[in-house]
């Protein structure tokens, strides 16, 4: 009862609100009379009548401020009348909100019939990328609007194939189509009596439940039925290849004894072989008397289709980007950082690519050609371990490409600032992790190779390797590449020789991780290092070769035959003088990492 008594009052107000909307003036009459003899206060609430007449005033003069370009009247308006549990809630209403702010950043560009006022117009650009930076940053994750995130920094979006959608004239109109219906639904959910919502909202959302639920099992029995039919088709396939690979092998053995294949069987082979589209086609077209005919068809039928034509993205004005990277607020430099990464990692292989990584070489966009205090190098350093994070990132992706290395290494601080960051870094295991992934593709180049060897990292990842099971699958096999990577120098096996006990503890624990992705880098350091005399005679004496043949007990072939090589290489004798040097005047193996 006391609950009852508590909400009695909104209680109260449901059933007025809900008479009022569906005009039982008498029962509405007779309810407040009651609730007055009763004692019961009743909570005020407009007409109905009312709230429809306001609701229309708000829509048009929405409308009217997207038709007039009136920026600041439109968003005023929005934010005040639009509830924030929408704005902030409904993907439908953050999208239309986004498009909103780039309708009235290029309303100058589309509307003016001269050269738009420029004051006017950075206005209203540094308001959307305001949005960008705040609201909009929601989105950022977003395929579809990546490209509008490079708008602010585009000198003539007009003329810029991305945004050529922007400037049609179907679009604004589109836009206000969907705004005026966007306003239609809720203002006239606003105006829904909360009686009836809750209504909707729990006796009909089992309903909906139950039929999304039915929907989503309908499609899993359509895959699964799809499925199948690639499955039998795949089986069926196999099972004539395997029908045919055994006549072959017969006719094979026949022609040992004198026996001919006459072309009518080749060509019956053949058309076996090939998809039931191209058999009748073969059967009267293709002569398989000429010698290579039937080889050259099967290969054909197996070359990949060529690929389309891929587009050059935009140019960017770099100098503006730069700028920003280095004063920018830490939120704009991350979104920069990430953006300018994606536009690498995302762009097609080939062409478009290489267009890409050349436009931030030739503008020389991480600094690594300059000597400026304040660089975009910096960012490495920041406090924000959001903004380090996403530096390191973007150095990983650039590092993937073998240009991209070659255009890092100009530079002996980008690799001073990895190392620094990699040892000074605590807070974020995915920084440490991009910076581990760039000094592993560093590596591969020789100069880059000694300079870590000779600023101590093999004892750094020594350290951190004694204790693999607290490492991320990612920092485990980037440190043990890394370090593979080190051990084929002459000097960095004579640094593994001054802790050559450690070293060796580690490696033959790391043999025996659950991760089997590290077991080849394992292998390749311990095969490196064990060509030094001394640290030979270090693991002949903890018992080596007992340890590794325990391994060769459960691993498969290959891993077998790796160790078998190991074994052979601890047992082996001294080199000559001048031997262990050789390994310095090797070439580079510097390609294109996956990014």
């Amino acid at each position: 009862m006391g609950d009852i008594l508590a909400h009695e009052s909104e209680l109260l107000g449901l059933v007025k609100e809900y008479l009022d909307f569906a005009e039982f003036e008498d029962t509405l009459k007779t309810f407040s009379k009651e609730c007055k003899t009763k004692g019961k206060a009743l909570p005020k609430t407009a007409g109905s009548s009312l709230r429809d007449s306001k609701s229309s005033i708000i829509q048009k003069d929405l409308i009217a401020a997207f038709d007039n370009g009136a920026q600041k009247v439109f968003f005023d308006l929005w934010e005040e009348h639009i509830p924030s549990s929408i704005r902030d809630g409904d993907s439908f209403a953050q999208r239309l909100e986004f498009y909103l702010h780039i309708h009235f950043a290029i309303y100058l560009l589309k509307r003016s019939v001269r050269r738009p006022d420029k004051e006017e117009l950075d206005e209203r650009i540094s308001y959307f990328k305001t949005y960008l930076e705040s609201k909009g940053a929601a989105l950022s994750q977003t395929t579809e609007f990546l490209p509008f995130y490079a708008l602010p920094f585009v000198p003539n979006p007009m003329v810029h194939p991305s945004f050529k959608e922007l400037f049609q004239d179907s679009w604004s109109p589109e836009l206000k189509l969907k705004l005026e219906k966007f306003l239609d639904l809720i203002f006239k959910a606003s105006n829904t009596p909360k009686l009836l919502m809750l209504y909707k909202e729990n006796g009909q959302s089992h309903k909906e439940m139950l039929q999304q639920l039915h929907q989503q099992l309908l499609e899993a029995e359509r895959r699964s039925m799809t499925y199948l039919k690639r499955y039998n088709k795949i089986q069926a396939d196999y099972h004539n290849l395997i029908g045919v690979t055994a006549e072959l092998v017969d006719s094979l053995e026949a022609t040992v004894s004198g026996k001919m294949i006459t072309p009518e069987y080749l060509q019956s082979v053949c058309i076996r072989l090939f998809s039931n589209q191209m058999r009748q086609s073969l059967a009267h077209s293709v002569d398989f008397t000429r010698p290579g005919t039937a080889s050259t068809m099967l290969r054909a039928s197996l070359a990949p289709m060529k690929l389309k034509d891929v587009p050059l993205l935009p140019s960017l004005d770099y100098e503006k980007l730069k700028r920003d990277l280095i004063v920018g607020s830490d939120r704009l430099k991350a979104f920069l950082l990430q953006a300018l990464r994606w536009r690498l990692t995302t762009s097609h292989p080939g062409e478009q690519r290489e267009t890409v990584l050349q436009a931030y070489i030739s503008n020389d966009l991480l600094d690594c050609q300059g000597h400026s205090q304040s660089s975009v190098l910096q960012l490495l350093h920041g406090r924000s371990h959001v903004v380090r994070q996403y530096m390191a990132r973007l150095i990983n992706a650039i590092a993937s490409l073998a240009e991209g290395r070659l255009y890092l290494a100009q530079s002996t601080k980008v690799l001073q600032m990895l190392e620094e960051r990699l040892k000074e870094e605590d807070k974020d295991v995915v920084t440490r992790e991009n910076v581990l992934g760039a000094l592993q593709k560093f590596s591969l180049r020789r100069p880059l190779q000694t300079a870590m060897i000779q600023d101590g990292l093999i004892f750094w990842l020594i350290d951190i390797l004694k204790e693999p099971d607290c490492l991320s699958d990612y920092t485990l096999e980037y440190s043990v590449a890394l370090l593979m990577n080190l051990c084929l120098r002459s000097a960095g096996k004579n640094m593994c020789a001054s802790v050559a006990g450690l070293v060796l503890k580690v490696l033959s624990d790391l043999l025996g991780h659950e991760n089997h992705e590290i077991q080849p880098y394992v292998n390749g350091a311990l095969y490196s290092i064990l060509s030094i005399p001394s640290i030979r005679e270090e693991a002949r004496a903890m018992g080596m070769e007992d340890i590794l043949r325990c391994f060769m007990k459960e691993g498969n072939a290959e891993m077998i035959r790796q160790i078998e090589f190991i074994i052979k290489q601890l047992n082996s004798e001294e080199f000559p003088d001048g031997v262990l040097e050789s390994d310095d005047d090797e070439d580079e193996d510097d390609e294109d990492q996956r990014i």
